[in-house]
């Protein structure tokens, strides 16, 4: 059959209703202009709109960089301190457009619900959101890899997980000049290490691989030790030079999985490591395809950018004094020095400020009771929901994640 090269539109004139003719590709490049939650929606007006929002060629005009699809929201989910068992609800808190009327997001609740059972958040990239079964489980234990946006969904099996892995999700939807729908997922695995002539316990640290392409996992050669552990804030991805997984260690150190050689390290983050007297706060995240390493202290808020991954060499992108902060920010950031004198604390728990993502230029933080939302571009934080709001194991550990949206499509073959 061939394909219809226009598309009819109902116009509604004071003369009564007319069609109009669109050719399909002036359709295809109005329609790619819209966000993402927009074209969703759209997909429901007819058939040939759902073609066309669903072809090949237009999810990759719409995904395409200078389409300039902006960080969507948050995925939310608390955990508990001292139970080995998994919180099983999900929030999802969406940043608003900076023309909208709301004073605040609105959290929503049950947005994975169309996944055949209750998950755990791992990562997101490009659109495409991770996660895997709750702990405990009489079911075998899977992980899923869905688009929250067409809630379209693949499974794979999890064999032998341990409790206390974490997982990296890579995926490249314009790797080697096509749309491609193959994916990546790196799980490492931390061991302790019982060696009787060392005082103190160190860590293994290996690699599964698994990739969509082979449908199996396998497992990397690649192995590194140190004297802590990973923290529980999850992992960041970022796609330069092939690749590469940053997970955060206990000690604010940074360890590196590069996907494509298959190497890893462990990188100093950018200040001495000895010698404070704090707890900076820490988190890392993405921007422009690279990782950011955002740290609050007595000194400020400041963003640094790795450079050189085997050399620890990492630059200042973004810096505010405690000064500045209050200035822009005279309520929530009242008194802010005092607020950063939590982190003289070794109690994480215990923190006034608590960095929990960042991505591009937005770092989502909770201060005292509250949640915000902090533009580096503006210097302003936006409030966005009460800790409560989220449940009521929000405050330990949550696992936070900036997720984008986008009409990648799923292999679900």
């Amino acid at each position: 059959m061939r394909r219809r090269r226009n598309q009819k539109l109902k116009v509604v004139e004071s003369g009564g209703e007319n069609e109009l003719w669109l050719p399909s590709s002036l359709l295809a490049d109005i329609l790619s202009r819209l966000p993402c939650r927009a074209l969703a929606r759209l997909r429901f007006v007819s058939k040939e709109w759902n073609s066309v929002v669903s072809d090949r060629t237009f999810v990759r005009l719409q995904m395409k960089p200078a389409a300039g699809e902006r960080l969507s929201g948050f995925f939310f989910q608390g955990r508990y301190q001292w139970c080995d068992g998994d919180i099983k609800s999900v929030s999802y808190i969406p940043l608003l457009a900076q023309n909208e009327r709301e004073s605040a997001a609105r959290v929503e609740k049950g947005v994975l619900g169309f996944l055949p059972e209750q998950v755990v958040l791992l990562s997101a990239i490009n659109g495409l959101l991770c996660c895997r079964s709750c702990f405990p489980s009489h079911n075998p234990l899977r992980i899923y890899v869905c688009n929250p946006l067409n809630r379209e969904w693949t499974a794979l099996p999890w064999p032998h997980p341990p409790k206390d892995s974490s997982t990296a999700l890579a995926f490249r939807p314009f790797h080697g000049g096509r749309i491609s729908t193959d994916f990546q997922i790196i799980t490492v695995c931390q061991t302790p290490m019982e060696e009787e002539e060392e005082e103190e316990v160190r860590y293994r640290f290996g690699f599964k691989i698994y990739s969509s392409r082979a449908k199996e996992w396998r497992e990397s050669q690649e192995v590194c030790t140190w004297t802590h552990k990973l923290q529980r804030k999850g992992c960041v991805f970022a796609a330069e030079e092939g690749g590469t997984a940053y997970w955060l260690t206990e000690d604010n150190r940074v360890l590196m999985f590069d996907l494509a050689n298959e190497l890893c390290c462990l990188i100093h983050g950018p200040f001495p490591a000895s010698g404070l007297d704090f707890a900076p706060g820490v988190c890392l995240g993405e921007a422009n395809g690279r990782v950011q390493y955002v740290m609050i202290s007595q000194d400020g808020l400041q963003v640094w950018e790795l450079e050189d991954r085997f050399g620890s060499q990492w630059a200042l992108k973004r810096f505010l004094s405690p000064e500045d902060l209050e200035r822009g920010n005279p309520k929530c950031m009242h008194q802010v020095s005092k607020k950063l004198e939590s982190h003289l604390a070794t109690d994480s728990s215990s923190l006034l400020i608590d960095l929990l993502s960042f991505k591009d230029t937005t770092l989502l933080l909770r201060i005292s009771t509250d949640i915000y939302a902090f533009d580096f571009e503006t210097g302003k934080a936006k409030w966005i929901c009460a800790v409560s709001a989220l449940g009521p194991n929000s405050w330990f550990s949550p696992i936070v994640i900036p997720y984008t949206m986008s009409l990648a499509p799923i292999d679900l073959a």
